[in-house]
């Protein structure tokens, strides 16, 4: 029998759940992936089953097993990578939720955040988290929770109730109700977290009366966190997760990006571009989060995040609620036939608000420029070109931190493979965009954390060496082409933002 051995990756994302495992190479040989479901209950809410998510998460892990055709004793270890500030709140005996998931795209606590900032604790959250006030993290999401539903504070207070982003969740029922953890990065995004001290931090849980009983114990992200030994699982085999990390930070190690200055844009669900800074938290100067990346080998690195709320949902919605295209894939084809030249038509995806660094939780998506000779295909490159745009966005306030203009980014997540959204990326940044071979970087992150834990590779320098490009795509719009199209998104979205102000009275 060959025994070569195995990394699995469990990948929590938004819409689906995924198991991945490689080999020796980096390379995928089985994937598996199943969706679940989205609920919207109200305007601007989003949901999620936590029990789904789990069962759906069993059936891709046993069933990647079977595909690859493998004994289970060769996988060497497992990772977890997930959608970050997702959060289930459950009884911590029974492992019963409380409530649905509330994702990382629900808008209910807007209103709240709101009398934060009026409040003057912005610079609070800034200090400890290095987060911004903002819905799209979890504390918000728990005290409402712990508010709204009858009798889920009594329990809390009485020490009964845990809460978990999805990595924890997992890891909890993994474990049947053994462990309750989560490492430094997912940890970082709760507005519960002390980046500094790398503890939860007593001022933070008490702003949001959120009793310290519920949070998960925080680890460093490569590491043993616990085993799994279930007999609906492996047969029983154990299998040890040595790897824990939020799927943006992932695919930031999964692309290699090992040294400060070094940037990866994902595009999954959201948009995240994240700049590895160092061993140095440093706040940012322009709007951006200051985050932990990942701890490893007894060391913390710190990183720039900006995320744009909708990136390929926004394709997502051309498919599904638009009739516009029969596949994500299809908006490539159709995109190319457009006649129109860009500058005429803007679409302005804020479906969840705008994300970094506009920060306008009211904000909706807006199309802008339509004229009676517009056609689907204007509209479908437009909502392409909306992911350039909003990299720039980004892009933009990172340069001004870093000091330096970006000259390389490496691109990934399924809209990467799009060669107009690729190209638009480099045209409108002026910079080369870098695509892998895989775009699976989010999971290839984890499945790397947990290998450096057991000796399946030895060092980054091997990870690196491993590491296989696809494309570099080279700007090719003269520059004073690629500012004005800049300006005329500008001029969109700051007019977006009057009108969200007014309907936000």
């Amino acid at each position: 029998m060959n025994m070569e051995e195995y990394i699995m990756t469990i990948d929590e994302g938004t819409t689906s759940a995924r198991a991945v495992l490689f080999n020796k190479d980096s390379e995928i040989i089985a994937i598996c992936a199943k969706e679940f479901a989205q609920y919207y209950p109200q305007p601007g809410w989003v949901e999620q089953d936590p029990k789904e998510i789990w069962l759906t998460t069993k059936e891709v892990i046993n069933r990647v097993v079977l595909q690859a055709g493998i004994d289970p004793r060769q996988i060497k270890a497992a990772g977890i990578t997930n959608q970050r500030e997702t959060v289930v709140v459950y009884d911590k005996n029974t492992g019963e939720p409380v409530y649905n998931a509330i994702g990382w795209a629900d808008r209910r606590t807007a209103p709240y955040c709101d009398e934060l900032k009026a409040a003057g604790k912005e610079q609070m959250f800034i200090d400890k988290t290095g987060l911004l006030i903002d819905g799209y993290f979890s504390g918000t999401e728990i005290k409402w929770i712990l508010d709204n539903v009858p009798g889920a504070r009594e329990k809390a207070e009485a020490g009964d109730l845990y809460f978990s982003n999805i990595d924890g969740w997992i890891m909890y029922k993994l474990t049947e109700g053994k462990c309750h953890l989560t490492d430094y990065s997912n940890a970082s995004r709760t507005q519960l977290f002390n980046i500094h001290t790398l503890e939860w931090d007593d001022d933070m849980l008490e702003l949001f009366n959120i009793p310290k009983s519920m949070c998960p114990t925080a680890l460093p992200s490569s590491g043993h966190f616990c085993t799994i030994e279930r007999k609906d699982f492996f047969g029983g085999v154990a299998v040890p997760i040595t790897g824990c990390i939020g799927d943006q930070q992932s695919a930031t190690f999964g692309q290699c990006c090992f040294e400060p200055g070094m940037c990866k844009m994902t595009y999954g669900t959201a948009g995240c571009m994240l700049m590895n800074i160092g061993e140095e938290p440093i706040p940012s100067k322009n709007d951006l989060l200051l985050t932990i990346g990942w701890g490893l080998d007894g060391k913390v690195e710190y990183i720039y995040e900006g995320t744009v709320y909708n990136a390929g949902s926004s394709i997502q919605w051309l498919r599904d609620e638009m009739d516009m295209i029969d596949s994500t894939p299809d908006s490539e084809y159709y995109a190319a036939k457009s006649e129109l030249p860009r500058g005429y038509v803007y679409v302005v995806p804020a479906f969840s608000g705008l994300g970094a660094p506009w920060y306008d939780s009211y904000a909706r998506a807006t199309i802008f420029g339509l004229h009676r000779g517009a056609n689907k295909y204007d509209v479908i490159k437009a909502t392409l070109d909306s992911l350039g745009y909003q990299t720039r966005d980004i892009a933009n306030a990172m340069a001004k931190d870093a000091g330096s203009p970006i000259k390389l980014l490496r691109i990934d997540g399924g809209a990467a493979n799009n060669n107009i959204v690729a190209q638009f990326v480099a045209d409108i940044l002026g910079a080369d965009a870098e695509r892998p071979v895989s775009v699976e970087t989010t999971a290839a992150g984890a499945a790397y954390l947990a290998g450096l834990a057991v000796g399946f590779w030895k060092s980054k320098e091997e990870i690196l060496a491993c590491r296989k490009i696809d494309r570099l795509f080279h700007p090719e719009m003269p520059e004073e082409e690629r500012e004005e199209l800049y300006a005329g998104w500008v001029n969109c979205v700051e007019s977006l933002m009057t009108w969200s102000k007014k309907a936000k009275q």
